[in-house]
């Protein structure tokens, strides 16, 4: 197992967006257009605007910075390729995710945004798609469930049947102590809309009987909670998110959630409703948001960010480096750029 000695260390530094975390639930339905799919008038009557002979199309172009660390990591990140890679004048510009998107739709800055949580924020998303201002360039990641349940590595290794939530019905005593008639799940917070959806999940696999909820008071006590089982060698499952540091640092794997169940996800956020039947979490639309003259002025600057997919599991060991080595944004970005050149090269030169 990789050393445990910083897993505490700076949970700041591993945090995720604390918007997303807060909101959880059913997602509302968002348009998502890509540069295969250009508004009408964009791709056969828009001219590129005389300026620079920067690929970048700008003096200077701007990419939005937010405030959690993954997406400020992918902004240094971009930064620093499209200046080494493509000449760019690069400038980053502080945001958060809604004053960045009402920018981008009507100051058209910035220009970049590299995670964009829209499923978030449905109605100016899809507001700026309609006023053909902005849209999605890719994905920001690939691979893997943002939400689901987790458990050790070595807990899939001692049991190959269990892959699945559903199989914690044949395998939940896995988890609980010797001779006790229940097991422990560990929840998030319970201001965290993740509580309520989760307790609803356990009871649509049909686990509530055989599992009791640990509820941490706060993030802190949750990763402590799972620091503490995973060091002693314990069995534990527990709801987690990702991009997320402790995810790398603990092993931990997600266990498969089985297909989304529309009516069922978004009965489990909505504290009357009893779900009839088990479904995942519903799945966020995470994208690179672009502002929509990239697409037209500075189309390989927008083929770029099109490519410019991160693993999941990427970014997951890059914020527990941070945290491991206490690095700032700046150094952490640098040390992706520098030990990573294989992944990181393949979005600049697939169509160069």
């Amino acid at each position: 197992m990789k050393a445990l000695s910083a897993a505490l260390r700076n949970p700041v530094a591993t945090a995720f967006a604390g918007f997303v975390i807060l909101s959880g639930g059913a997602q509302a339905q968002v348009q998502v257009l890509g540069p295969q799919s250009p508004p009408a008038q964009a791709a056969s009557e828009a001219e590129p605007a005389a300026g620079p002979a920067s690929a970048c199309a700008s003096d200077a172009f701007t990419i939005a910075q937010m405030n959690w660390p993954s997406a400020a990591i992918l902004a240094h990140i971009h930064a620093n390729i499209l200046t080494e890679e493509f000449g760019c004048t690069v400038r980053l510009v502080p945001g958060d995710p809604e004053s960045t998107l009402s920018s981008m739709s009507t100051t058209r800055q910035p220009a970049a945004a590299p995670e964009i949580w829209a499923s978030r924020y449905p109605e100016i998303w899809n507001g700026a798609l309609r006023a053909q201002s902005l849209r999605a360039a890719g994905d920001t990641y690939s691979g893997g469930p943002l939400e689901a349940w987790f458990v050790p590595g070595y807990v899939k290794a001692n049991n190959p049947a269990l892959q699945n939530a559903g199989d914690l019905i044949d395998h939940w005593r896995v988890f609980a102590q010797e001779g006790a008639q229940t097991a422990r799940f560990i929840s998030c917070p319970s201001d965290w809309a993740c509580a309520l959806i989760t307790e609803k999940m356990l009871g649509a696999f049909g686990l509530d009987d055989r599992f009791e909820i640990v509820t941490p008071e706060d993030r802190l006590a949750l990763d402590r909670l799972l620091t503490d089982a995973v060091t002693q060698g314990e069995p534990v499952v527990s709801y987690y998110w990702q991009p997320n540091g402790l995810i790398d640092r603990l092993e931990l794997e997600p266990l498969g959630m089985g297909g989304l169940d529309s009516a069922a996800a978004q009965c489990m956020a909505l504290a009357g409703c009893v779900p009839f039947g088990p479904s995942s979490y519903a799945p966020d639309t995470v994208v690179i948001a672009l502002a929509e003259w990239v697409f037209t002025d500075a189309n390989e600057i927008a083929a770029y960010f099109g490519r410019a997919v991160m693993p999941v599991t990427e970014m997951n060991a890059l914020l527990a480096w941070q945290a491991e080595n206490e690095a700032g944004i700046e150094e952490t970005a640098a040390h992706f750029i520098e030990t990573r050149q294989d992944l990181w090269q393949q979005w600049v030169d697939a169509d160069r």
